[in-house]
């Protein structure tokens, strides 16, 4: 019986020790293209290669760097419906905290709001980690830039 019996249940070890499902994730955003970041004491860059495997695909349609709020981009590397979720649910956040604070949300807790989602679904049955690595910029209430991963 191969790995493949397996790689169904998230929480279901292999005979090897490995949780398949984990590794799919890992292997998703090793195949991914390139991401970089670059923090400096004036701000943040972040940027991306956008080669397309099939020419069937509109360049124009595919964005593999959004901006969150005013003042904090995510750019990615892995599966981008993964990352479209992860979009959607850091925008839901942050118009969220914008409503019930009055200001924008700090970089530093969008990053720990969006990690505990990704942390959900690595842990939930029914759904299976997310296969994308995060970049995300931005700054903080007092104008000083972040970076994190």
């Amino acid at each position: 019986m191969g790995d493949s019996a397996y790689s169904f249940s998230l929480t279901t070890f292999s005979r090897t020790g490995k949780l398949l499902q984990i590794e799919y994730a890992l292997n998703a955003v090793a195949n991914g293209r390139t991401s970089l970041g670059i923090c400096t004491k004036d701000g943040v860059v972040i940027a991306t290669d956008k080669k397309l495997a099939s020419p069937l695909v509109d360049m124009d349609k595919v964005q593999k760097v959004e901006m969150i709020t005013p003042s904090t981009g995510f750019v990615f590397s892995g599966v981008g419906p993964d990352y479209r979720v992860l979009v959607r649910k850091g925008r839901k956040s942050s118009q969220a905290y914008k409503r019930h604070y009055g200001e924008t949300q700090p970089v530093s807790q969008l990053v720990k709001q969006t990690a505990s989602v990704m942390q959900e679904y690595t842990q939930s049955g029914g759904v299976r980690p997310f296969g994308v690595s995060l970049l995300v910029a931005g700054t903080d209430g007092g104008g000083t830039p972040r970076f994190f991963q």
